[in-house]
């Protein structure tokens, strides 16, 4: 079952259920892949979906920062609700040692010298660590390596 469909039947459980929070949350993202259809005119796969995901939880991870600077408790609540109904669609988070691993690979992999090959790390490791890992930090984990080097 795709990425897509697991969704769906999701929503149609989450109708039965009656669970309100969850139910817009997926509606949220079952918009959010329409539209990205319509506007490029293509079927989308499931990393295309996961894309998607991920770039509503790095949202809704910002919005949480925001709300607690501005002491909103109530708004991070459902933040924090939303985001963890968008993780459900995410594989399964790398260890700290896998993303060290895998960040040694890649500039292995590469020849990278130094910091000016850090492009060509990071599309290496892009590929293989997106939805996966934070990418922000395995773009500090990266840039150390390559000092290092």
């Amino acid at each position: 079952m795709s990425l897509k469909e697991q969704i769906t039947e999701d929503m149609k459980a989450a109708m039965r259920a009656k669970e309100a929070g969850k139910l817009g949350t997926i509606r949220l993202i079952t918009a959010a892949i329409k539209q990205k259809e319509v506007d490029e005119r293509i079927e989308l796969d499931d990393a295309q979906v996961q894309a998607i995901i991920e770039k509503m939880i790095k949202q809704r991870k910002d919005s949480i920062s925001q709300f607690q600077a501005g002491g909103r408790q109530d708004l991070v609540d459902i933040e924090q609700a939303e985001l963890t109904v968008l993780t459900t669609y995410m594989p399964s988070a790398l260890s700290d040692a896998e993303v060290q691993g895998e960040v040694a690979a890649a500039v292995a992999a590469s020849g990278a010298a130094g910091p000016q090959d850090m492009g060509k790390v990071m599309a290496i490791l892009k590929a293989k660590l997106a939805g996966r890992a934070d990418m922000t930090a395995v773009s500090g984990l990266v840039k150390a390596a390559l000092t290092k080097a």
